[in-house]
């Protein structure tokens, strides 16, 4: 009995670290008909078109779901290549990842993002 005493927080602390997932929020801008078909940070080639996305740290493959906190409309993508360079942003989405949030027009809108 006195085992499972010491054991039962653990389990508990544990089990509600995993409820909820860790949001980050930031301003994410996107980029396309210039760097399509360039190699990619990862090298891999850049299609505008995908649903990746690009960050100064996280590790190439890290899957990510990205929420427009305008329209609350979300999509999955995968880190790919690095960047954004410019102060204030924290993630740059391809075209495709961009159209999927409806940010095309606002070219720079503040998110959210956990990780999948």
């Amino acid at each position: 009995m006195n085992k499972l005493l010491y054991v039962l927080p653990i389990v508990l602390s544990t089990l509600s670290a995993q409820a909820a997932p860790a949001v980050f929020r930031t301003n994410a801008s996107w980029y396309g008909p210039g760097f399509h078909g360039n190699l990619t940070a990862n090298g891999e080639r850049y299609n505008q078109n995908g649903i990746t996305a690009a960050h100064k740290s996280l590790p190439f493959g890290t899957k990510l779901r990205v929420c427009n906190e305008i329209n609350d409309m979300c999509v999955d993508v995968r880190i790919n290549d690095r960047g954004p360079y410019i102060t204030g942003r924290g993630l740059d989405l391809s075209k495709g990842a961009a159209e999927a949030i409806n940010m095309i027009g606002s070219g720079v809108v503040p998110v959210t993002y956990e990780f999948l």
